[in-house]
């Protein structure tokens, strides 16, 4: 349709992350709330993460396998722009985590440790579009207003929309993969992208004169969004009209760990009873702790 290069997405802002946060938004939408996740006023109750400091070390595994995913993507080591986009990976990430936490510090007075890693997340789901075709100075922007998006549009899909992500995929990977998409056909500067999509010269935003790859980039958005949500929500739908998606309320509300897998996560938590359940003594009664009840008065 002649407009610029036609969609964009150098290593996957649409068709890797905007689809996994679709498809998490149809999802949760089939799926609904945990029990407890809302009053009958509507509003929310927090439910406690697993374990942070795993969460965290599994956010900055994945930061570092993203230097082989975007400047990977440039699939020859001989394109020297493969420096740029590693520079602007990590500029991403940061100005994402730093301006995520310094959002929750204003806010709230405490720099959230979940919701920076989740900053650092959103910047790196952003730039991953953009990455070959931005300079340093808008890598860095476009990770900071993903950080501060994260965490609004977190706020927005648990409150206004009542749709419960547990882990915030809609948030980092949907919104930000959008984001990501449509911050290529702002702020790409011109300097890379000659023949890309087989279209002869580079790519160029709108604050570049290339207000046409800004339109491009729209209808790529609206499209992956309709077509993977539509097909996402009737799998979903099908599915859990034929087998059941979820689990009893019984097994949710005690946890799927013994349930499903026969062993608790944590052992340790529960006694001595854990282990004759592991063993498959669950006829076997497990021995009695002594309680020790303070005296009252001290």
């Amino acid at each position: 349709f002649g407009l610029g290069h036609g969609h964009v997405d150098f290593a996957g802002s649409s068709v890797v992350h905007m689809v996994g946060g679709v498809t998490a938004l149809a999802g949760a939408m089939v799926l609904g709330p945990r029990i407890g996740k809302y009053n009958k006023d509507g509003s929310a109750n927090p439910i406690p993460g697993h374990n942070i400091p795993m969460g965290v070390l599994g956010c900055f595994i994945l930061a570092f396998g993203w230097f082989g995913f975007n400047p990977g993507s440039t699939l020859a080591g001989g394109d020297l722009r493969i420096a740029v986009i590693a520079v602007n990976t990590m500029l991403a990430s940061a100005s994402g985590a730093i301006f995520a936490m310094l959002y929750m510090w204003g806010k709230y007075g405490k720099p959230d440790p979940s919701m920076m890693v989740n900053g650092m997340l959103a910047g790196l789901v952003a730039i991953t579009a953009p990455c070959g075709f931005v300079s340093s100075f808008w890598a860095f922007v476009i990770g900071a207003i993903s950080g501060v998006l994260v965490c609004w549009a977190a706020v927005f899909i648990e409150t206004v929309m009542r749709i419960d992500d547990p882990v915030g995929a809609i948030a980092v990977h949907g919104v930000n993969g959008a984001w990501g998409v449509l911050s290529l056909g702002l702020f790409s500067d011109g300097t890379y992208g000659d023949g890309f999509n087989g279209v002869e010269g580079t790519v160029r935003g709108l604050l570049y004169g290339g207000g046409s790859q800004l339109v491009a980039q729209l209808i790529g958005t609206v499209t992956c969004f309709g077509f993977i949500f539509g097909a996402s929500w009737a799998f979903f739908k099908a599915y859990d009209v034929v087998f059941g998606m979820r689990v009893s309320p019984e097994v949710e509300l005690e946890g799927l760990d013994v349930p499903e897998m026969g062993v608790h996560g944590y052992p340790e938590v529960h006694g001595p009873a854990t282990l004759v359940h592991s063993m498959g003594l669950s006829g076997v009664r497990a021995p009695a702790l002594p309680v020790i009840a303070p005296e009252r008065g001290r």
